[in-house]
């Protein structure tokens, strides 16, 4: 569904319209790593290659990998015995990992390395017989794989309104915890009603949420208090953008609307609309705002003003099997990364 050109109209507002762009945006470096070692899989091993869930929470990325041949799978049993299976950026847990190769299948991790961390720390604590308190959310695939590393040992804590009536075995013998692509406001919230009931509470070594999570939601509140509306590119299933329509909200946008496409815009989203905040989650390609801000120049919003509060350069290096190319030579891309906004 790509834009529409001349489908919006240039409706006077009473003032000067304008775009803020967030910066960063869109695409982080576990995702680009990820949709890379798709597309290497397919160059170097030929179609089809499986792929476990969707790679990254996005429509546009899995309908584009599926035309050049990859096939999305809920389970490993789907998976023909002796095929090429890549893990979807969320992590899997070692449940997941065994039945992959029972099947003999050539499995490649493509993991966020920032998901790995979580779990090296769940099974660490399990093994210091540590309980851990998981904040997340049930049935994202990021949370059921970090619990499969550590299932005796962990307790999923939905929002900061399950506290209260969370139950552990030893409230002295407890460390958090959690999903990386959470609201951070969120987080700290049900962290500090934790302490509050459980005064001895370990912290992890490090903040769980990922840098590339954080930065965009830090990108969101410079914006919304100047917003009319903001507009966040970004499927419903991925909860970093569902979490920037959110944050939008909570830190002075008058309204806000999470799209896939730019031709979801509704012409009655911009009624008396002057300023418009545009952000996009971590699995969305740039070509998708792009679009947006096609169609909002259509509707008289051309004046765009980049709103940049970091910048990132992080790279991560490919899954082993994928730092060569269909030859063995060493590949260029061996490292990850294209332009990022």
């Amino acid at each position: 569904m790509p834009a529409v050109r001349g489908r919006l109209h240039d409706e006077p507002v009473g003032a000067p319209k304008r775009v803020l762009l967030a910066a960063p945006r869109g695409y982080c470096a576990g995702v680009d790593r990820a949709v890379i070692a798709v597309e290497k899989a397919l160059e170097n091993f030929g179609s089809p290659v499986y792929v476990r869930k969707q790679i990254v929470h996005n429509v546009h990325v899995v309908s584009e990998l599926e035309r050049r041949g990859a096939i999305f799978v809920d389970e490993v049993d789907e998976v023909p015995p002796g095929s090429h299976l890549v893990f979807s950026a969320h992590g899997v847990s070692p449940a997941v990992v065994r039945s992959a190769s029972e099947r003999e299948l050539l499995a490649i991790d493509a993991t966020c390395p920032l998901v790995t961390k979580v779990h090296r720390e769940a099974t660490r604590f399990a093994k210091q017989d540590l309980q851990i308190l998981l904040i997340g959310h049930a049935g994202h695939e990021e949370v059921e794989g970090t619990m499969g590393h550590a299932p005796e040992r962990t307790i999923l804590v939905n929002s900061p309104d399950d506290v209260a009536t969370l139950e552990v075995d030893d409230p002295d013998n407890l460390v958090w915890i959690s999903q990386t692509t959470l609201s951070v406001d969120e987080t700290m919230e049900t962290v500090r009603r934790l302490r509050e009931r459980f005064p001895n509470l370990q912290d992890p070594p490090s903040d769980d949420i990922c840098y590339a999570t954080q930065n965009r939601q830090v990108a969101i509140k410079k914006v919304a208090p100047e917003a009319d509306l903001v507009i966040v590119v970004g499927s419903a299933n991925s909860s970093n953008s569902v979490r920037l329509v959110e944050v939008a909200l909570e830190h002075g946008a008058k309204a806000a609307h999470r799209i896939d496409y730019a031709s979801e815009i509704r012409q009655e989203w911009l009624e008396g609309v002057a300023t418009i905040g545009v952000s996009s989650g971590a699995s969305v390609p740039e070509v998708l705002v792009q679009e947006v801000l096609a169609d909002l120049a259509d509707a008289g919003y051309r004046d765009v003003s980049e709103v940049r509060t970091a910048e990132e350069d992080l790279m991560f290096s490919l899954p082993k099997e994928l730092r060569r190319d269909a030859s063995g030579n060493a590949d260029a891309r061996a490292l990850g990364g294209r332009a990022r906004a």
